[in-house]
């Protein structure tokens, strides 16, 4: 089977700038921001990724602020924090050289069982198995897998056909060679049989089961939530609030507010509170600037964003995790995507007000 999967790989395989030049920052990096997202949203942010920060030493030496800025907008910036976190062991506890195995690849921040081998094989050529969500569902086609996609029994039998097939030679385009035919034939949906290249060797389309499996575990409901932030202006700055340094969009900058209660009486009443609470700042809403929807991996959210103005003087000075900008600053923090959108539309409005 592995001969008949490289050739067809020679051929057809996608043409990637991690491809071209496979050295290991640039294998790594483009395994991080791989994890959950799609190669062609990729794509722009490993350029510019690139641009600022060439090496693995320059990444090392950047500001962890500096970082998230480039990775704006890819979301999971959890990865962003542990790829700067492991640059950093890496130049201090291996002389800047990524490790050339799957075993110590393990034992950095953010790179788990299969980033790990996809970097050895790929960069190294380990010959250790990578197996992601594509090379997950082209062998539980092959195998003819009834057991539900995340169950640990079709995860330790997918795991060790796929060591067991894997050959010595070409580890890393063997690997690539199943992400490529899981994207671009064996699909989720109406997968291309009559072009695959290991057909002959599929047990679900022998059995004609290739559109019914893998199985899929249903998803519970995605839970959705309102809230309210509010565009604080003081001295021709507004204020942001930095989030705490674990959990969802940690370290990113933010409007201050929080969820709408049912208690509410209305929308004004939720964006006081909750600036009251996060902040301390007591405020008048003056002006609605809009709804911002958005979708996380396990919710959504629809963002109600005010401009308010402060009912007393600030204080002089502000917590760590608050602070004055100005809005021709707002682009230097980073932010997640609503935010930003935010901050665009008071940047809009502010230039325009400047202009009349």
């Amino acid at each position: 089977m592995h001969n008949r999967l490289l050739d067809w790989y020679d051929k057809n395989a996608r043409v990637l700038p991690w491809r071209s030049d496979p050295s290991p920052y640039k294998v790594w990096l483009s395994e991080v921001m791989l994890q959950q997202t799609r190669v062609e949203t990729v794509l722009p942010y490993f350029d510019r990724f690139l641009t600022h920060l060439p090496t693995l030493k320059t990444l090392a030496e950047a500001r962890l602020e500096e970082v998230l800025v480039l990775w704006e907008g890819l979301g999971y910036y959890s990865r962003a924090r542990n790829l700067h976190k492991a640059a950093r062991i890496v130049q201090s506890d291996y002389a800047g050289k990524l490790p050339a195995s799957a075993k110590e690849l393990v034992k950095l921040p953010g790179i788990g069982k299969y980033t790990s081998a996809a970097i050895a094989s790929i960069a190294f050529g380990e010959p250790v198995a990578a197996v992601d969500g594509n090379v997950r569902r082209v062998f539980a086609r092959l195998l003819a897998l009834e057991e539900p996609i995340g169950t640990s029994s079709l995860e330790k039998t997918v795991l060790d056909y796929a060591q067991l097939h894997l050959p010595a030679k070409r580890p890393g385009d063997f690997n690539q060679a199943l992400m490529d035919l899981g994207s671009m034939v064996c699909l989720p949906a109406q997968p291309k049989c009559p072009i695959c290249p290991v057909q002959s060797f599929c047990s679900a389309f022998v059995q004609g089961k290739q559109n019914n499996l893998p199985k899929v575990i249903k998803k519970a409901p995605t839970p959705h939530y309102d809230v309210c932030v509010a565009v604080i202006w003081h001295e021709g700055k507004v204020l942001l609030a930095q989030r705490a340094d674990k959990g969802l969009l940690a370290k990113l900058w933010e409007y201050p507010g929080g969820k709408i209660s049912p208690a509410d009486k209305d929308q004004e009443d939720g964006v006081q509170r909750e600036v009251l609470r996060k902040t301390g700042l007591e405020i008048t809403p003056t002006r609605k600037i809009g709804d911002f929807k958005h979708a996380y991996t396990h919710f959504r959210i629809s963002v109600q964003a005010w401009y308010a103005r402060l009912l007393f003087s600030p204080p002089v000075t502000l917590p760590d995790n608050l602070r004055w900008v100005s809005p021709g600053d707002l682009s230097a923090l980073p932010m997640g995507k609503v935010a930003r959108r935010i901050s665009e539309r008071v940047n809009s409005d502010f230039l325009q007000a400047e202009n009349q």
